[in-house]
């Protein structure tokens, strides 16, 4: 018997992480989504016989979606096979290259060679940071919906490690000298699209993420595992309609109640999960002037994310270079500024670079490449002409990278190209502002200041993605999907009792087994 009806609107990783959960239990989920593909800015992008991650490139922490897996009696290693990096990267500082791995004494080695007199402030990062993320994680697990929802244990012990005070990079300058060494563990503030300068010294935690518990790729891709959440979704009976465009939310008497699509079928549902853009959705799918707090005057003064400018290109030689490489500005706090505060386009760029067919042959034939290069850019705030500006960036993308001995003369071996610019992130993709990253995690933006998990605007609508608490990035994503959900079931068991008096033992069973 089903729990009730839920329509989620959008298949990214954080609607699809909701279905599956939801599915698994007993609910009749419904996936309704606009492209004709999967997975959202998670999703793969085939040119030809080549294929690319559309977006994020590594899977960290695997423990946390193991655990989703685990909840509705499915194994994420029965579908997805994962291989650990080692090295986690490539950072390439001019003529220094250093490659940081999770081995602590090979580490010490390598940092002691590059930036002599700095590996006893690693050793300081990785138990002080350590504490830190074991102090705010239990932050990260719950909702925050109201004021009440600081006065816990949880927080106060984590008010005295959130180093919310002082930047990323303040704080990274507490254990290194060298400004090489403060850039390879505070350029991960890019994960959330802002600058390390700016970022709260609380996302440190990014950087002590990767060195303790490592970055993994997915076989085939890392939008392997959102065909992983699908097929699971689909094994509970779930259905995920794909190019199924959702205009409106409907709503009465205050409460979310269906869905109108675009082609004009209206959907009934006990409860509604949004997983599109967030600044999107509010923009366009409630009748104007239903929403107060997200009206779109107030979502034009809240702060976005940086935008990304993607090359997909198809080689037909092979490419040696590791699976990731970065390549820094030469002065890369100037290149921040740039991007960020001036928002403009910077002449002296930083560069990320993903080689995945140096392990995994399932992306392109053998002898060739699937190559990704991506380069932050401002977001559609600023005054960029990418219609102007389009190809200029790509030759001047193609021309850094090929000062690297690895891609000498790669560029008339390309066979197949796609780009992906602020703008087409927006009118293809329904990014706000191509903001590529959602709403910047900003002091004013996180915790009980983000939009909450459960809508404050409608009953029976939630969120979940990078717009909401925790925030941005796939463990965070996941883990909105973890805390709507839970929010959500809570609430039917609540309105259960209610309607039905105090629950059977049978059923506080039932509700026992399913909270495990």
């Amino acid at each position: 018997m089903s729990l009730g009806k839920v329509a989620v609107i959008g298949a990214g990783p954080g609607g699809l992480a909701a279905a599956m959960e939801l599915a698994g239990r007993g609910y009749q989920v419904t996936v309704y989504e606009k492209q004709p593909y999967i997975g959202g800015r998670t999703s793969r992008v085939q040119l030809g016989e080549y294929k690319f991650d559309r977006g994020p490139t590594f899977f960290m922490m695997p423990q946390l979606l193991e655990e989703m897996f685990q909840s509705v009696n499915r194994s994420l290693h029965d579908y997805v096979k994962l291989i650990e990096l080692d090295p986690l990267y490539r950072l390439q500082f001019g003529d220094v290259h250093f490659s940081p791995t999770r081995d602590e004494a090979q580490m010490l080695e390598r940092i002691e060679e590059l930036f002599p007199g700095n590996g006893q402030g690693y050793l300081r990062f990785m138990k002080e940071e350590g504490e830190k993320f074991n102090r705010v994680s239990p932050l990260l697990q719950r909702p925050f919906g109201k004021l009440s929802d600081y006065i816990s244990h949880d927080v106060f012990q984590a008010l005295p490690r959130l180093n919310a005070i002082g930047s990323v990079y303040d704080r990274l300058s507490r254990y290194f000298s060298d400004e090489r060494l403060k850039y390879a563990f505070t350029f991960q503030a890019k994960y959330l699209g802002m600058s390390p300068w700016e970022c709260p010294g609380t996302f440190t935690i990014l950087a002590y993420l990767e060195h303790k518990f490592g970055l993994f790729h997915p076989i085939g891709g890392v939008n392997r595992v959102c065909q992983a959440m699908a097929e699971v979704i689909r094994e509970y009976d779930g259905v995920i309609a794909t190019s199924c465009s959702v205009k409106r939310v409907l709503s009465k008497n205050g409460k979310a109640v269906g869905l109108l699509l675009d082609s004009g079928d209206k959907i009934d549902a006990d409860h509604i999960i949004i997983n599109a853009d967030f600044a999107t959705a509010m923009s366009r799918l409630f009748e104007p002037g239903e929403l107060r707090k997200y009206s779109p005057a107030k979502l034009a003064k809240k702060k976005y994310s940086c935008s990304t400018y993607m090359m997909y290109l198809g080689v037909d030689r092979e490419i040696k270079m590791p699976h990731h490489t970065v390549l820094f500005a030469e002065n890369y706090r100037a290149n921040v500024h740039d991007i960020m505060t001036k928002k403009v386009l910077s002449q002296d760029a930083s560069i990320y670079i993903h080689n995945p067919g140096i392990i995994d042959a399932s992306l392109a034939p053998q002898g060739k490449t699937a190559l990704y290069a991506l380069m932050p850019v401002p977001n559609l705030s600023a005054n960029v002409n990418w219609d102007e500006q389009q190809e200029r960036v790509k030759e001047a993308m193609l021309n850094r990278m090929e000062q690297e001995p690895e891609l000498k003369g790669f560029s008339s071996h390309i066979k197949e190209e796609a780009i992906i610019s602020p703008l087409h992130w927006r009118n293809d993709h329904d990014v706000y502002e191509g903001a590529t990253f959602n709403l910047a995690h900003t002091l004013d933006q996180m915790m009980l200041l983000r939009p909450h998990n459960r809508f404050e605007e409608l009953g029976n609508c939630w969120l979940v993605g990078g717009g909401t608490h925790p925030g941005s990035g796939l463990p965070t994503i996941f883990e909105s999907a973890r805390i709507s959900t839970r929010l959500l079931m809570a609430q039917d068991s609540k309105d259960r009792i209610r309607v039905g008096g105090s629950a059977s033992p049978i059923h506080k069973q039932k509700e026992a087994t399913q909270w495990k």
